[in-house]
C-alpha cells in the first residue's frame, strides 16, 4: 500500500518523572503545564518555546519531508515529581481516548514522553498508555514515542508502540533531534516499512551521577550502539533508568530497532546489554562529603588565584523528584564563615512571597522552609537582606533549556548572613542555567563558590564557566541520593545490582518483542 499524501498524525505529550519517594504528584501539577490543541502547535513554533524540544523536532521533520497534517491532542507533563495520583491518571486516560476516538481516523502517532512515570497504584503508566492508544487506533497505524534517556522501560511499552526512541544525550540537549528522528522514523513506517524490535531488562541499578553520556560505561555503550545504528537498524536506546521510581520497572534497558531484521536486532540488543553487564562496577558514585566542600571552598575564597568552584547538591534534585530545599549545605557553609558564595535554587514559595512584599532593601529573619512537611527539607531561621526581586520568567542562555522559556514564579535573591545570596523560586525545578542566577542581578563569572540544585543538566549550562575538574558532588541528605543503598527500597524487582552485590545475571535467550 502507497505511503498516505497527507498523512493526519496525532500528538500527544505525557512527561512525569517519578521518584517513589517523593509526595504524590496532584492533578494541580499537571495542569499547570497542561496545552491543548492548537496551543501545542503554537508553542512549538514560539522562538522560545515551552515544551522540552520533542514537538519542535519531529513537526519540523515532518514538514521538512512532505505533506501532512497535525491532529494535537493534548500535553500534559509534571516534571520530576512523586507517584501520579491514581484517580487523575484514570482521568487523563479517559481525555486522551475521548480525543482520539472523536479525531479518527489517523494514519500515525507520535507520543513525546518521559517513559519513568508511575503512580499511586498503577506502576506504569507509560505501558497503560501507549496500550490504550494502541487498542484505540489498532494494531497497523505507526505509533512512535521518544523518550528520556532515564526512562524505566516496560515490555507493554515496547509492545504497543513500533519505534521507542531515547535520548543520546546526558544532559538532555537533544530533544529536538530526537523528534526530527521520530518524524523520519514516521516516514518509513508509512511508506510500508515494518519493524523489528529486541529489548532486553538489565538487571543494573547505577546512581544517577554515574550516566553521563561523555564519560564511563553508559556513555560508551550510546555510541557503540550509535556505530551499529546502520543498515537494517533503525534505532538504538541505551536507557540509564530513573532509580528513584522504585518500581518493578526500575533498571537500565536497552532496545534495538530494526527495519525487518529481527536478528540484526536482537543480536545487537544482547551484546549491549553484556557490555553493560560486565561493566557495571564502573558505575560507582563518586562524591564529596560536605565537610570536604567545606573546607575547599575555603582554600579557593583565601587564595584568589586559586578556581571558582560548583558544588552539585545531586541528592536534593528537583530533576530527580527532590523537594529542592535541603539546608545541609547551606547550613554548613554560614557555620564556617564562608562568603562570595550562591545557591541556587531554593524552592521556597512562601519566603520568595515575603520578599516580594518586603521589597529590595528589607531586612528580616528569614524563616526557610516554614511551610515544607517533609522531613528531609529541614528549617532554618537566617538574617537576611532581599538583593532583587524577578517574576522568574527567563530564557535559557544554553544547555538543556538553552533558547526556552522557563518559569520560576516569583522569585527573589537574599544576601543571608550579609555574605551567602540564595536564589528562592516559587515553581519547584533544578537549576539548569546562569540565567537562573544573573536574571536577579549576579555575575555568575565574578562568584567564588555556587551551589546548584541539580544532579547534571547543570552541566550543559555552565560548562563554559566551569571545567569538570571545579566541580564537586556532594554527599548531602536528600530525596535523590546518589548512595542507592541508604534508600528505603520497596518496589524493585530483584536481585538488583548493586544492592545485590553477589548476584549473577546472563542475557536472556529471546528478546524479540512482537
Amino acid at each position: 500500500m502507497p505511503a498516505p499524501k497527507n498523512p493526519r498524525i496525532a500528538l500527544l505529550g505525557y512527561i512525569l518523572e517519578t521518584n517513589g519517594f517523593a509526595p504524590m504528584a496532584t492533578e494541580k501539577d499537571f495542569r499547570r503545564t497542561w496545552m491543548d490543541g492548537d496551543a501545542i502547535l503554537e508553542d512549538a513554533a514560539a522562538k522560545a518555546p515551552r515544551e522540552p524540544g520533542g514537538f519542535v523536532g519531529f513537526i519540523s521533520g515532518m514538514n521538512a519531508s512532505g505533506a501532512w497534517t497535525p491532529v494535537p491532542l493534548l500535553y500534559t507533563s509534571a516534571g520530576a515529581s512523586g507517584p501520579m495520583d491514581q484517580a487523575f491518571l484514570d482521568t487523563f486516560l479517559e481525555i486522551v481516548e475521548d480525543r482520539l476516538k472523536a479525531a479518527m481516523p489517523f494514519d500515525g502517532i507520535y507520543i513525546q514522553d518521559h517513559g519513568a512515570a508511575g503512580a499511586t497504584v498503577d506502576w506504569d503508566p507509560d505501558g497503560t498508555l501507549f496500550a490504550l492508544i494502541r487498542k484505540v487506533v489498532g494494531p497497523d497505524v505507526p505509533v512512535i514515542a521518544t523518550l528520556d534517556l532515564h526512562a524505566n522501560v516496560s515490555t507493554a511499552m515496547v509492545k504497543n508502540t513500533d519505534v521507542l526512541i531515547a535520548y543520546l544525550t546526558n544532559p538532555h540537549i537533544d530533544m529536538v533531534e530526537r523528534g526530527r528522528e521520530a518524524a523520519f522514523a514516521m516516514r518509513e513506517l508509512l511508506a510500508g516499512v515494518k519493524t523489528a524490535k529486541a529489548f532486553i531488562q538489565v538487571p543494573i541499578l547505577p546512581p544517577q551521577v554515574a550516566l553521563l553520556s561523555d564519560r564511563g560505561p553508559y556513555g560508551e555503550a550510546i555510541d557503540k550502539g550509535q556505530k551499529a545504528a546502520k543498515g537494517s537498524i533503525l534505532n538504538v536506546s541505551v536507557l540509564g533508568n530513573c532509580s528513584f521510581a522504585d518500581s518493578p520497572k526500575t533498571g537500565m534497558s536497552v532496545i534495538v530497532t530494526a527495519r525487518e531484521n529481527q536478528k540484526a536486532a536482537d543480536d545487537l540488543a544482547k551484546d549491549l546489554a553484556r557490555y553493560l553487564w560486565d561493566q557495571r562496577h564502573r558505575l560507582a558514585p563518586k562524591v564529596t562529603s560536605i565537610e570536604e566542600a567545606t573546607k575547599r571552598l575555603k582554600a579557593v575564597i583565601a587564595d584568589p588565584t586559586k578556581k571558582p568552584l560548583l558544588f552539585a547538591d545531586c541528592a536534593d534534585n528537583p530533576g530527580g523528584g527532590g523537594r529542592g530545599n535541603t539546608t545541609h549545605i547551606l547550613k554548613a557553609f554560614l557555620e564556617a564563615g564562608i562568603g562570595q558564595t550562591v545557591f541556587a535554587i531554593h524552592n521556597d514559595p512562601s519566603l520568595a512571597a515575603e520578599a516580594h512584599k518586603r521589597g529590595v532593601g528589607a531586612r528580616f529573619q528569614a524563616q526557610i522552609n516554614r511551610d515544607e512537611e517533609h522531613p528531609m527539607s529541614g528549617r532554618l531561621t537566617v538574617p537576611a537582606e532581599v538583593m532583587a526581586v524577578s517574576d522568574g520568567e527567563i530564557i535559557g542562555r544554553r544547555g538543556t533549556i538553552g533558547g526556552r522559556k522557563a518559569s520560576l514564579g516569583p522569585s527573589a535573591r537574599l544576601r543571608l548572613d550579609g555574605r551567602i545570596d540564595v536564589v528562592f523560586i516559587t515553581i519547584r525545578q533544578q537549576c539548569f542555567d546562569t540565567e537562573m542566577i544573573e536574571h536577579l542581578g549576579l555575575k555568575v563569572r565574578d562568584l567564588r563558590g555556587i551551589v546548584v540544585k541539580s544532579r547534571g543538566h547543570f552541566r550543559a549550562g555552565f560548562n563554559d564557566i566551569f571545567t569538570d575538574d571545579q566541580i564537586m558532588e556532594v554527599d548531602a541528605p536528600g530525596l535523590t541520593t546518589p548512595v542507592l543503598q541508604r534508600l528505603p527500597w520497596t518496589n524493585l524487582r530483584r536481585p538488583l545490582w548493586p544492592l545485590d552485590a553477589d548476584m549473577s545475571w546472563q542475557v536472556p535467550a529471546e528478546v524479540a518483542v512482537r
